[in-house]
């Protein structure tokens, strides 16, 4: 879905505030595909090498879309390789859940099920999204999704009524990601300008509780209860991790400055 199909919003405030919902979006995919990419070689098993590596193209497929919409939509002449390689930590407007290392493999499933889970909600919302670009980019985007969704929530099963480790390491996994969820759900800076183009994300938390909490059960775990809680990574507040990840992410493109690929 080309970005070019987009809409422009009318009016200063609402174009600032359509490119940084654009950006949150691209940016959760964006840093998720280089993160799952650190997999590569390193699964457990070969079919989770070749697993990880697809999920990351997908996401990575849906934030070059978005990052190339949301440099047409805010209009300073930055293309999508600009807004990947050339901003700074404070200029990404993703969740902190996409950031964090990605610990052992249960950690991995843990975020892998709360993040697709989100991400499938978002995509169903979006497709009766007025913005053309948008409504596409869900129409494809749910079908990917869905398979990672379902991915997550097969390893989540299998390792949550597994044996005594994988229980443990599975409720782990739960316990280290569950203070990340609330951030997805808050409703994003500029969100209330888009009526009928962006999706409220506090409206996605019924179903995404529903799904969720059913997964858990049956894989004989239990839903954290966190003492603490992450927030503002829409608003440019990160945690060190990503302040790691963005120079390995963004070497290549700075050291050759207008290179054409």
């Amino acid at each position: 879905m080309s970005a070019s199909t987009t809409a422009v919003p009318a009016g200063d405030l609402v174009r600032t505030a359509f490119a940084g919902y654009l950006l949150g979006l691209a940016d959760d995919s964006l840093i998720l595909a280089q993160r799952l990419g650190e997999w590569v070689t390193r699964a457990p098993q070969i079919e989770e090498d070749i697993a990880l590596a697809n999920i990351a193209l997908d996401l990575l497929g849906q934030a070059r879309t978005l990052l190339a919409c949301a440099g047409k939509v805010e209009g300073l002449g930055r293309d999508e390789d600009d807004l990947a390689f050339l901003r700074d930590e404070r200029e990404f407007r993703n969740v902190q859940l996409v950031e964090i290392p990605n610990g052992d493999f249960a950690v991995t499933m843990a975020r892998q099920l709360i993040f697709s889970g989100y991400q499938y909600e978002l995509y169903r919302a979006l497709l009766t999204s007025t913005d053309p670009m948008l409504a596409g980019l869900a129409a494809k985007a749910v079908k990917e999704v869905a398979y990672h969704r379902d991915h997550a929530v097969q390893w989540v099963r299998r390792l949550g009524d597994g044996t005594d480790e994988s229980h443990t390491r599975m409720q782990t996994g739960l316990d280290h990601t569950w203070p990340y969820v609330e951030e997805l759900f808050e409703r994003a800076p500029g969100v209330a300008a888009l009526p009928r183009i962006a999706a409220d994300p506090a409206s996605l938390r019924p179903a995404w509780d529903s799904f969720i909490g059913t997964v858990i059960a049956e894989a004989t775990l239990t839903i954290p209860q966190p003492t603490w809680r992450a927030r503002g990574g829409r608003a440019g507040y990160h945690t060190e991790y990503l302040g790691h990840l963005l120079p390995e992410m963004q070497y290549l493109h700075r050291a050759h400055p207008g290179a054409s690929w």
